[in-house]
């Protein structure tokens, strides 16, 4: 099965537990205004690669895995590609190794189905957290994260949050309380919620490829309000918990 990636990391050690080896996959639908890697929206970019010689690679460092680490998929969204990352997966839980998928959820349902069978975990972007923010951030309404997220919670698939702090856009007190809820109806497949602070690392990269950054002006989150963020969405998961 031939697709396309844009890398290759071999110790990851922030997408999903363990030490894992992280592929990143083109291609994305949407167009997050703080995203740091928009090399990789373009499905035509990257390199043309065969699923199995992507195994044979992840195969390499399977000894340094131990009982946590895997393979985890990312992007890009990884979802746009669902027949070569689902032939990926397999493999690797017929190897023995853990696997995981990092994904905006932004996904149709068909792809979803080819890859639930063989994810141990998904690592899901919360984006927004009601329709306006939603849409303002990626440029795309709500409908099929909402609908993807369904059938993650039918099958019960353990899943770690990740959301992205942005000062003034999505740390008030209201998108607190809506993360919370967030949370606790998901509970008891989340198994981790990362407060990701937002950060201006891939502006260079926008620059690089003639896109117009609409971020120049937002500050790096104060420590204090990510910690205060953070007890209060952390108090419902290790209630969950």
């Amino acid at each position: 099965m031939k697709g396309r990636i844009h890398s290759i990391e071999s110790f990851g050690t922030v997408d999903g537990p363990g030490i894992r080896c992280v592929v990143f996959l083109q291609g994305c639908s949407l167009r997050c205004r703080y995203c740091h890697n928009p090399d990789t929206w373009d499905c035509q970019g990257g390199q043309e690669i065969d699923s199995e010689e992507v195994v044979q690679k992840v195969l390499r460092f399977k000894s340094y895995f131990g009982e946590k680490g895997g393979i985890t998929l990312s992007g890009g969204e990884p979802l746009l590609q669902p027949d070569f990352a689902a032939a990926i997966l397999k493999r690797c839980k017929e190897e023995g190794i853990h696997t995981a998928v990092d994904t905006s959820g932004w996904v149709d349902i068909s792809a979803l189905d080819k890859v639930l069978p063989y994810t141990d975990l998904f690592l899901l972007d919360i984006k927004g957290l009601n329709e306006e923010n939603y849409t303002w951030i990626t440029g795309q309404k709500t409908q099929k994260f909402h609908e993807a997220l369904q059938l993650i919670k039918e099958k019960k698939t353990d899943l770690w949050l990740r959301y992205v702090v942005l000062p003034g856009i999505n740390d008030t007190d209201q998108h607190r309380e809506k993360l919370k809820e967030f949370v606790q109806a998901l509970s008891p497949q989340v198994q981790n919620v990362e407060l990701l602070p937002y950060h201006p690392l891939g502006i260079h990269k926008w620059e690089k490829l003639g896109l117009k950054y609409t971020l120049y002006d937002l500050e790096i989150p104060n420590q204090d309000k990510i910690d205060q963020f953070s007890h209060d969405v952390y108090s419902v998961f290790k209630r969950n918990d």
